[in-house]
Formats: C-alpha cells, structure tokens, sequence
C-alpha cells in the first residue's frame, strides 16, 4: 500500500516530467533534470517509475486518460484538449513530434471520437454531409492539432504560445470561422480538385 506523501511525489514527478518532455523533447531530458524540477532525488524517480522510458510511459498515459476521461458528449475530444492544461497541449505536440506510440494511438483515438461526434451533428442537422466522413474528420483533426506541432512558427505569427489557452483558442476560433460561415465564396477550388481525384 503506498503512503499519501508516495502518492504525491509521484504525481509531482509525472507532472515535472509532462512539463520538462514538453519543452525539451524525451531525448534531451535527463532522469536527473526532471528530478530537479520535481523537487526530489534522482533515485526516487527511478523507485516510481524504473528508468525515464517508464516515465514517459505513465506520461502518455496520464494524457491516453485525460482524453478518454472526457466523453463523446457535445463536444469532440480534441476540444477537450485545447482546454486542458498548458503541460498536456506541450506534451502532446512534442510526442505528436516524435513520433511515439502513444502519440499515434491518441491521434486515432481523437479521430475515431471526432468522426462519431460529425456523424451524429449530421444526424442532428448542425454539420453538412461529407463525401468521405473519415477524410473529413482526420483534416479537421489535423487543423486543430497544427498549431500545437508548428509551435514556434505559429506562435511568431500570433503573438503568443499555441500550447497557452489564449492563443489556442484565438487560432482554434480562426478555424472555426472558416468552417462554419465557409473561406471561398465560389467552388472553383473544390472543382478544381474533384477534376484531379477524378483523373
């Protein structure tokens, strides 16, 4: 039975970790820096969690739940994200970056959640019908997620952090906008590329 205190050191040192990964990436974090971030010795890291693929396993599975956590009701997932905390909109960009495999199991999970929550805005009349619904949800996922991976260039442009709230959700609204009262006036472009996948 672990004691209260373990506990807390132990969330203390997943927490260090999410923030520390976030913005060096798995590779440059060392076991020591995030046990100095923490708060504690290098040695009770190793207690928790074994070695530092150990952490970034409990990591990725603290963001796997805080996704899972939230539903499929009225909003997607990826929503739920960009009002989650700064240190999981970090992590997920970096591991989104690297590659990892819980990265790829979030992205579809987020995907697969998104497309039932399209369908059932189609069902209910506040989304227009797509030709292709995966297609759609894997491009609307991606839009949402850019601004995270594209961190340091969208973040010159807008003036802020994407993984901060603010910033996230100016961009987020962008998007939207686009989305609901539509970007192009004509459908010269959606012509242009029905003709392409035609060929």
């Amino acid at each position: 039975m672990r004691s209260a205190s373990d506990l807390t050191a132990r969330a203390r040192i997943r927490d260090a970790a999410l923030a520390r990964f976030g913005a060096d990436g798995i590779a440059a974090t060392s076991v020591r820096a995030v046990a100095a971030d923490a708060g504690v010795s290098a040695a009770l890291v190793l207690h928790h969690f074994g070695s530092k693929e150990g952490l970034r396993q409990a990591c990725d599975e603290y963001v796997l739940d805080a996704i899972r956590a939230g539903g499929d009701a009225d909003i997607s997932a990826l929503g739920e994200m960009l009002q989650a905390a700064t240190p999981l909109r970090r992590y997920l960009a970096r591991a989104l970056l690297d590659g990892s495999e819980a990265a790829t199991t979030l992205f579809t999970e987020v995907v697969e959640r998104t497309e039932r929550w399209l369908a059932q805005g189609e069902a209910e009349g506040w989304v227009r019908p797509a030709a292709d619904a995966r297609a759609r949800a894997v491009t609307y996922v991606s839009w949402l997620l850019a601004p995270l991976v594209l961190g340091d260039q969208v973040g010159r442009l807008l003036g802020g952090d994407p993984a901060e709230t603010a910033t996230a959700v100016r961009s987020a609204r962008a998007g939207l906008e686009m989305l609901t009262g539509g970007l192009f006036a004509d459908d010269r472009w959606l012509k242009a590329f029905t003709a392409v996948d035609e060929r």
